[in-house]
């Protein structure tokens, strides 16, 4: 496979997405760390050369570039086990991924980098109206998860595809947003599930 070299913020749940699908698929990384708090990813160059857009993670292939996290987990899993051959269990590990950058990671993700990176006391205007909007809508996004995974030991497919690893990234680390994980027993049972695997590294 052509070098690959991930541009991060390690402590990014969509950049630890990518890493642990590359370590279950078996794939080495190059890691390029970027002070997104001190703007490395607004600078002219990375603008210029790596990512238009601004944001990490970008999954760099040889010369060519690929932003957001599932596109670059999408790219490292095809042809491994982790991504369904079974036409319906493919679309619905994509439905979860979706689901995911839509319904989850707006708001557990974003909770949890206003609380640890920016602290309450950094907060605007804006961000506190929001913090109960954002509350809600994690709640309401983790009791889906926990209905679904009540039912099923993985997210599609009845096994662990793409779609565990792009919601576990957040989700393990959800209380440092403030939500109570002990609420979910389904989702704590599989979060154990997932980190148990042979592969499995830690964020």
């Amino acid at each position: 496979m052509t070098d690959l070299i991930l541009h991060e913020y390690a402590a990014s749940g969509n950049c630890y997405k990518i890493r642990l699908t590359a370590a279950h698929a078996g794939i080495p990384l190059e890691r390029r760390e970027y002070d997104i708090t001190a703007g490395a990813t607004r600078t002219p160059a990375f603008l210029e050369r790596i990512n238009p857009n601004g944001r990490i993670p970008v999954l760099q292939v040889g010369d060519d570039f690929l932003p957001e996290s599932g596109a670059a987990c999408l790219y490292l899993a095809d042809g491994s086990p982790l991504i369904p051959q079974d036409r319906f269990d493919r679309a619905d590990m994509l439905h979860w991924m979706f689901w995911e950058q839509y319904h989850h990671e707006p708001n557990i993700a974003t909770l949890r980098f206003w609380r640890t990176t920016i602290g309450e006391a950094g907060l605007d205007d804006v961000q506190r109206a929001l913090l109960p909007v954002k509350r809600a809508a994690g709640e309401a996004a983790l009791a889906v998860m926990d209905t679904h995974l009540a039912r099923t030991p993985f997210l599609a497919a009845g096994r662990f595809t793409v779609a565990d690893i792009a919601l576990y990234a957040y989700t393990h680390v959800a209380e440092d947003g403030g939500f109570a994980l002990r609420l979910y027993p389904a989702i704590q049972a599989w979060l154990r599930r997932v980190a148990a695997l042979p592969g499995h590294i830690a964020m």
